[in-house]
């Protein structure tokens, strides 16, 4: 008798699940780095119109992951596994769109591509489209629809879409100011490690907007944004600093040393 995961041997053969252990087996590949091996199962998959596959390769020869870079063969996979309605596939191409890589500059047809794809359930689209229609000057600014979008990538867990949420909030686009509710999307957003989101929260420590002073809090906040990158926590570092006696300091980068809380 066989065991479950096993084919009778004149069976029918269960073709979604042979291909999703080749899929399986492909990505086990490209997380060791072995690009070329991956390509040589998503390949043949994307040749016989498996989306994800062609999003796969596409998504190779865009980045040069396992072959040479090549916009033109990107684009060509990218827009098959658009097409077929594959989300991933979706916002890959709407990022050919938006960069002008292999095509011309269409930001209104990457933000259609990325609303394809966000209204799908990707995060990152739902992320990338509400920054789109944040800080579009034109024809995109919506920034109703942003905090949607925004909102909705937050709630995958995705930082820059919480920092966007504190910003949304803070600067009253399409909503009335609040900053205590732009404070607790930084602290959110802090949390899970956005630099930015971290500069924001020191910034608001320092001033008092949306929560109690706490000039401790502000410095230890400050210095994990500026050694996470962040150009905001530059301007308020000195003045951080200069409001705190040494003891101070010294706790606040011990804080800051500190590998964060973990966000449940």
């Amino acid at each position: 008798m066989a065991s479950p995961d096993q084919r009778e041997p004149h069976g029918p053969v269960n073709v979604e699940t042979d291909v999703a252990a080749q899929m399986a087996a492909a990505y086990d590949a490209a997380q060791k780095g072995d690009y070329p091996a991956a390509l040589d199962v998503w390949g043949p998959l994307a040749q016989a119109g498996v989306a994800r596959a062609q999003n796969n390769v596409g998504a190779c020869f865009a980045e040069g992951l396992g072959v040479e870079r090549d916009y033109a063969l990107a684009l060509r996979w990218l827009t098959l596994a658009a097409e077929e309605g594959d989300p991933v596939g979706q916002r890959n191409l709407a990022a050919l769109y938006f960069k002008g890589e292999g095509v011309d500059r269409d930001q209104t047809r990457a933000a259609a591509l990325y609303r394809d794809a966000a209204a799908a359930g990707d995060g990152p689209a739902q992320d990338m489209l509400s920054w789109m229609l944040l800080e579009d000057s034109g024809v995109l600014f919506d920034p109703v629809e942003s905090r949607r979008w925004a909102l909705a990538a937050a709630e995958q867990g995705i930082a820059a879409a919480m920092t966007r949420m504190g910003m949304i909030y803070y600067n009253a686009l399409g909503v009335d100011r609040d900053p205590a509710v732009a404070v607790a999307w930084w602290a959110k957003a802090a949390a899970h490690g956005d630099a930015d989101a971290q500069a924001m929260l020191g910034a608001a420590y320092i001033l008092g907007i949306g929560l109690a002073r706490d000039g401790v809090a502000a410095l230890s906040w400050l210095l994990r944004a500026q050694a996470g990158h962040s150009l905001l926590a530059n301007k308020f570092l000195k003045s951080a600093r200069s409001a705190l006696s040494a003891d101070e300091i010294a706790e606040a980068e011990r804080r800051a040393a500190a590998p964060l809380e973990p966000v449940l």
